[in-house]
């Protein structure tokens, strides 16, 4: 269905090829992951598939690139649209009409379809991916996670013979993601649609490959193969490959179950050690201090609107969450349920309460909120929730789709004002009454996508322009983004960076206010492991240093490396406040992949254990 023949991709002004001497066929009817580090080039062959590369990027395609006997040098993507349906990593790109339901049929209405077959298509579709509830909603007003859902309902509508999809899960909550993967199974086992996708979260999809395809670096033919054969080898592979390496585990597991049933002998190595927590984390010019701010306006100050904003491999060196400082406030709430859904969402969790402060003082509160409640367009998207949030703290805030998560990072950088309730930063600051430029050294968000708070047109304007904006000395934030981006030239274009380098200097140009709560909504889309693990130390440095900081993630890895707490929301209420350990053992859909291995105890990550066997060795 799909043929590569010799196929190279150089990029106008690029030193090097971002695709070189790539031979691969993918078979009709099978699903093929693509993976390999940020930077290899994998969005460049997904868009040599739909034609995207090079009619609508530029560059020079040298061989053939095939799709249902069709040349994509000679058919542009408009000539490919009946057969090939693609997703990008950004949903909002996507987006053609104002609607849910209008999205779903607008591909079918431009390939001329039936009124009835196009009826019948958007109701399977709103079924398939659970979206019924959001038919009539205006797609601007969707999460993250939903909007992703529609973009990619939007192309299964038109039953195209082949999907091409980049980062599909990456803002879906842990639930939501198995529904998607669950319909892309059903579409290649019973209609024969041929799926290809690329995804850094392996843990959620390498289970269900047909096969892999690997791109170890730029310019570097791939290699392909049977899933367990490609972990192997691959540079990047999830935490139940990396456990069954460190256990040598023949053959490699790639689900939760084969996992289980060699874990026996793990177990019994593991019984009676306990993790080991890893030594204060160190850092350069991050560890000098930094800061936040909030989303950014259409136009003006940096500063406009509230504060500013902006959105592997490795085995990092992991806090361990059992041992790590646990938040003495972190208490379920109490309260009688209500007979809803977030009812039976709380039966998924055991409610335990942690040791309450030995003093009032003992640790400095950064953030609070009273009984907040913040209602959008005649939506209750949050009641009751009552927050403590502490100097050095490493919160994960996690919930489904919708559950209000960006809402209350928002509101606490002031860009939603509290319906009923208060927040107060740092004891006296109310964020919707603080000047944005007051409130920059108080609380800083980076949101979803950190190309919101990017408008400069080169990393060193972004830089300049941060450092005003602060009132920080020249150069603050040209030496956190050294830290971070050593490799990154002053004269590029933010819009040139991968993601995980966006990320990196959104992050800086909030850290040069040096705020004491730090906030990243979805930090990790599209990050590999290796760019997670460099993120994870520069927030664990951050947070030694005193900052609170606050992770809005579905990233259940990530947030088991590195939270010390857990707030999980669902219909705009806290349904569970605690430890990591405490609170993701209870929890099948928020759990990391070790913890679904070994059972109830204190292991989270392969970094913690590796360093239990190391210590008792």
């Amino acid at each position: 269905m799909i043929a590569f023949e010799d196929v190279s991709v150089v990029y106008d002004g690029a030193d090097r090829p971002a695709l070189q001497g790539v031979d691969l066929r993918i078979p009709e009817g099978e699903l093929a992951l693509l993976v390999g580090p940020s930077g290899v080039g994998k969005s460049t062959l997904l868009g040599a598939v739909s034609g995207l590369v090079p009619h609508f990027t530029g560059g020079t395609l040298r061989g053939r690139v095939t799709v249902g006997g069709r040349d994509t040098r000679l058919h542009p993507p408009r000539e490919l649209a009946d057969l090939v349906g693609t997703v990008g990593q950004d949903p909002l790109s996507h987006f053609v009409t104002d609607t849910v339901e209008d999205e779903l049929a607008y591909g079918m209405e431009s390939l001329g379809l039936p009124a009835d077959t196009m009826r019948r298509r958007v109701e399977e579709t709103l079924d398939l991916l659970g979206l019924a509830d959001l038919r009539d909603r205006p797609i601007a007003s969707l999460s993250g996670g939903q909007q992703q859902r529609v973009a990619i309902g939007s192309v299964l509508t038109p039953h195209p013979r082949v999907l091409v999809l980049d980062e599909p899960t990456s803002a879906l909550d842990p639930a939501a993601a198995e529904e998607v993967l669950a319909v892309l199974q059903r579409l290649v086992h019973d209609l024969g649609t041929t799926v290809l996708l690329a995804e850094h979260r392996l843990e959620r999809v390498v289970q269900y490959a047909d096969q892999v395809i690997v791109l170890p670096t730029p310019g570097t033919p791939p290699t392909t193969g049977t899933p367990a054969d490609m972990m192997a080898v691959s540079p990047v592979y999830p935490p139940v490959v990396s456990l069954g390496r460190l256990a040598g585990w023949t053959p490699l597991p790639l689900s939760i179950r084969d996992a289980r049933r060699a874990a026996a002998p793990l177990r019994e190595r593991l019984s009676g050690l306990h993790p080991v927590t890893p030594g204060p984390a160190t850092a350069s010019g991050v560890a000098q201090g930094a800061a936040v701010s909030a989303d950014p306006q259409p136009a003006g100050s940096r500063a406009a609107g509230a504060a500013r904003v902006g959105a592997g491999e490795p085995q990092p060196s992991t806090p361990d969450a059992t041992t790590a400082n646990t938040p003495a406030h972190a208490t379920a709430r109490a309260g009688e349920p209500q007979p809803n859904a977030t009812t039976r969402l709380r039966a998924l969790f055991r409610r335990r309460k942690t040791t309450p402060p030995t003093t009032a003082e003992s640790t400095p509160t950064t953030a609070e909120t009273t009984a907040l409640a913040v209602r959008r367009n005649r939506t209750e998207v949050l009641r009751n929730i009552n927050l403590t949030l502490t100097e050095g703290e490493t919160i994960a805030l996690m919930g489904r789709n919708g559950a209000g998560k960006s809402t209350l990072l928002r509101t606490l950088v002031g860009l939603h004002e509290p319906t009923a309730g208060s927040v107060t930063l740092n004891g006296r600051i109310t964020p919707a009454e603080t000047a944005p430029r007051d409130l920059l050294r108080h609380a800083g968000l980076v949101p979803q996508d950190p190309r919101d708070l990017l408008y400069a047109d080169t990393v060193a304007a972004e830089c300049d322009a941060a450092d005003a904006d602060a009132g920080a000395p020249e150069g603050t934030c040209r030496a956190l983004v050294t830290d971070l981006l050593p490799d990154v030239a002053d004269g590029t274009h933010p819009r040139d960076l991968s993601e995980g380098q966006r990320l990196a200097l959104a992050l800086a140009v909030i850290l040069t206010a040096r705020p004491r709560l730090l906030l990243l909504d979805e930090p990790t889309r599209g990050l590999d492991y290796a760019a997670k693990h460099r993120l994870a130390k520069a927030l664990r440095t951050l947070a030694a240093q005193g900052h609170t900081i606050v992770l809005a993630t579905h990233d259940v890895e990530l947030a088991a490396e590195l939270a010390h707490r857990v707030i999980i929301l669902a219909e705009g209420e806290i349904v569970a406040d605690g430890p990591m350990a405490e609170v993701v053992v209870s929890s099948p859909a928020f759990a990391p992949q070790v913890t679904k291995i070994l059972g109830d105890g204190p292991w989270l990550t392969v970094p913690q254990i590796r360093r239990a066997l190391e210590a008792a060795a």
